[in-house]
């Protein structure tokens, strides 16, 4: 696959590595829900995997822990490990496994440890650098797309071959 305009200042995410790269960002993250700001920061991390928008990874310091809930859910990546996850719970709102973790992640992605990756399809908003992210399709993925990262990306019906 091909970005969709090749000439584009955009990141494509043609032009991420696999296996993926992680990075920190100074950009201001920003996730909502049920009217309260979950976590904010500019102390993040970035995973960068070809064909998918970037995960950013939240230190726990920069999250309202009282929100999290422990989830049995657990998930396993060939680069970083198994996975661990958070429900959010805000007054009567509940979204179950909104947020992941590694609690042991491989050698290459131990800055991440205990850092909290949130889907921004189970919350209300997120934003990077004031701009809201559109989330990446299907309910496996958890990458944040915004105006500057190009596709296509992985996720749809379809692109599991990718």
């Amino acid at each position: 696959m091909k970005p969709a305009d090749p000439a584009s200042k955009r990141e494509s995410v043609w032009d991420y590595p696999r296996p993926p790269r992680l990075e920190l960002t100074g950009r201001l993250l920003r996730v909502e829900f049920a009217g309260e700001i979950i976590a904010q920061t500019r102390l993040a991390y970035r995973v960068l995997e070809t064909s998918h928008p970037p995960t950013y990874y939240i230190p726990r310091a920069d999250i309202q822990r009282h929100f999290l809930s422990a989830s049995n859910h657990r998930t396993f990546c060939e680069f970083k490990g198994q996975a661990c996850y958070w429900t959010l719970i805000v007054g009567e709102r509940r979204s179950e496994s909104a947020g992941w973790y590694y609690p042991n992640p491989t050698a290459s992605f131990t800055p991440i440890r205990d850092c909290v990756a949130f889907y921004p399809s189970r919350v209300d908003a997120c934003y990077v650098d004031n701009q809201k992210v559109i989330p990446q399709d299907g309910d496996f993925y958890g990458g944040w797309i915004t105006p500057d990262i190009i596709g296509p990306f992985k996720g749809k019906a379809g692109t599991t071959g990718w």
